[in-house]
């Protein structure tokens, strides 16, 4: 490896100024996030770690079911952390698993059929990882979408019950805005690439001597894979989710 690449144990530590830099913001600012983002720090260095000797194992022996068990063990985290965020939602670990599980699926699919990547765990592994973080992160938008969306509107959403919308008509709007909030992020991280942000996969591509031009047809299909996903899931999402709002009586809940 270059040593230019490498970094020092010191200059690790040193790095860590950059956290101590938060934990000062939130001490000025009093927002109370200071044990979280000390855990977030342990954590990240923790599991790194660990699963960078995990996926150093997992590519030396490329068998097709340890792979499989890699792309279970991430979509579950992913289903899981995006549950933690529904603030209560009723059955949000399977609605969050489902819409990880088919967004997963049905990108991976695509991408293996067209040729663009294989199964074999060097590719397979970090890509399972990126499409699940993105869900992971739109679904949380989309519950917290629905539960704002539901108690700002929770009269609209009477009145139209009152009318004689069912539970689906009486949602729609609020249905609409929660899928809505899951794909921006991605769709604004596609609108700017290139002009704020230097995607990771295509730099790195380059750096490694790829050829350009091979570097940016893969970063094109990273970005519309991810584009696919969180719509996938904000879509599953959003509409298993606000079924949870109504009783067994279609009625809002309390």
């Amino acid at each position: 490896m270059d040593s230019n690449l490498e970094i020092s144990f010191l200059s690790l530590l040193m790095s860590t100024g950059l956290l101590v830099i938060a934990v000062l913001v939130d001490y000025k600012e009093k927002l109370h996030l200071g044990n979280d983002i000390f855990i977030a720090g342990v954590r990240a260095v923790i599991q790194l770690f660990a699963i960078g000797y995990i996926l150093k194992y997992v590519i030396q022996i490329d068998n097709f079911f340890l792979t499989l068990a890699m792309v279970l063990f991430i979509v579950f985290n992913a289903g899981y952390n995006a549950h933690k965020r529904s603030k209560g939602l009723d059955h949000s670990l399977i609605i969050s698993l489902t819409a990880i599980g088919t967004g997963t699926a049905l990108t991976l699919g695509v991408m293996i059929v067209s040729g663009v990547i294989e199964w074999i765990p060097s590719q397979i592994v970090p890509i399972t990882g990126m499409i699940a973080s993105n869900a992971m992160v739109a679904i949380g938008l989309t519950f917290q979408a629905l539960n704002n969306k539901f108690t700002d509107q929770r009269q609209q959403v009477l009145e139209k019950l009152a009318l004689g919308a069912n539970e689906k008509q009486a949602s729609m709007s609020i249905i609409r805005a929660s899928v809505k909030t899951g794909m921006s992020p991605s769709i604004d991280r596609t609108k700017t690439v290139g002009l704020v942000s230097l995607p990771g996969m295509m730099s790195g591509l380059i750096f490694a001597g790829v050829n350009p031009t091979a570097a940016i047809r893969y970063q094109i299909v990273v970005m519309f894979m991810l584009i696919a996903v969180t719509s996938i899931a904000s879509f599953i999402a959003s509409y298993l989710g606000y079924r949870e709002y109504y009783n067994d009586r279609n009625q809002l809940r309390v």
